[in-house]
């Protein structure tokens, strides 16, 4: 059940979204706190702390609804507020945006859009939600860490998992994002790192989605690992879905006609999964090495735009249930023999 908290000094609204969203209310999908105004709003929160979404008008008596998106963003980071106001003009709306909002509705309020605009917004903290929980189970802590995933996790843990140190059977991803280079040498920083936030979003997404989680961003590729049953099937699948996205994705701008494409190598076998970094600077990496991570991103360089390739060992293991083609024998970095490879086709 998502509990979503509207804010709004005018009691019809309540009447409204109680008769609107009965049958949801009913069957326990969501429930309604309500509150008159800002300050109203954050005693509610005090009180209900597992409130996921805010509706919120702007102009209201003691506090605003400007100035509440403004103490949202200081104590509850986690949560997504819409606002919904009569004032609508763009000053109005940027303000709002600037201050954290996730969207804005205009008044009077039409419900099919408030739905799904709710139901998109309970999908944005859920994925919130779902990667935070990647992290803590997988005691990931990337090179930084900012105060919100800490505060997910207390001292000794923080202490205790810098050496848990284990050996694993896992599949190790690399992606890299073919040609980004040219863009980086001739756009704006802005507009570099927009774009390549945007690609590594959609990467993550798949990638979180068949249960695998991102082991570090290096320039413009990811290096992802999959752990746990039919890990090297979930791997591919990741891979075969961020492929096509990536490839479906518009251009980024008029101005901008970059087209993505992906290179991907794969590789699976026993790795050392560790924590490397310092208590005392709270930071780390989380990381696993060894050979079969080495050969992953040797697969990935000998792999062309588009192709997924992968050993002939992991071939032998998938290949009653993917669609792959020989490529042939290639000679990869500090290997004595030439490796047999193939490219995943789907």
């Amino acid at each position: 059940m998502t509990k979503i908290l509207v804010v709004d000094d005018e009691t019809d609204l309540e009447i409204l979204i109680k008769q609107k969203f009965r049958r949801k209310i009913r069957e326990n999908e969501y429930e309604f706190i309500f509150a008159i105004n800002g300050v109203h709003a954050l005693e509610q929160l005090e009180q209900h702390k597992d409130i996921d979404v805010v509706l919120s008008d702007i102009n209201m008596p003691e506090m605003d609804g400007l100035t509440l998106l403004s103490r949202l963003n200081e104590k509850h980071s986690l949560l997504k507020a819409v606002v919904v106001s009569a004032y609508g003009d763009m000053e109005n709306i940027r303000i709002a945006m600037n201050r954290g909002a996730f969207d804005f509705i205009t008044k009077p309020v039409d419900f099919t859009d408030l739905e799904m605009t709710i139901e998109k917004t309970i999908a944005h903290v859920n994925y919130i939600k779902k990667t935070i929980q990647a992290v803590k189970e997988n005691n990931i802590l990337k090179m930084y860490v900012d105060e919100t995933v800490l505060s997910f996790m207390d001292t000794r843990e923080f202490e205790s998992s810098i050496m848990a140190n284990e050996t694993v059977d896992a599949s190790v991803v690399f992606i890299d994002i073919c040609g980004f280079t040219s863009i980086s040498e001739n756009e704006t920083p802005d507009t570099v790192v927009e774009l390549l936030n945007s690609y590594f979003d959609v990467m993550v997404t798949e990638i979180i989605e068949q249960e695998g989680y991102i082991d570090k961003f290096i320039g413009d590729a990811v290096m992802a690992v999959f752990r746990g049953d039919h890990h090297l099937d979930k791997a591919i699948d990741a891979c075969l879905s961020i492929r096509t996205k990536i490839d479906n994705l518009p251009s980024f701008s008029k101005k901008v006609t970059f087209k993505p494409n992906v290179s991907i190598g794969i590789n699976c076998g026993e790795l050392v999964s560790g924590n490397i970094g310092s208590v005392s600077l709270r930071r780390l990496d989380y990381t696993v090495i060894g050979d079969v991570v080495n050969t992953a991103q040797r697969l990935e360089s000998a792999a062309e735009p588009g192709q997924i390739i992968i050993s002939e060992s992991s071939y032998e293991k998938v290949k009653d249930s993917f669609k792959c083609k020989k490529v042939g024998e290639v000679k990869l970095k500090n290997k004595s023999k030439p490796i047999m490879i193939y490219e995943v086709i789907e």
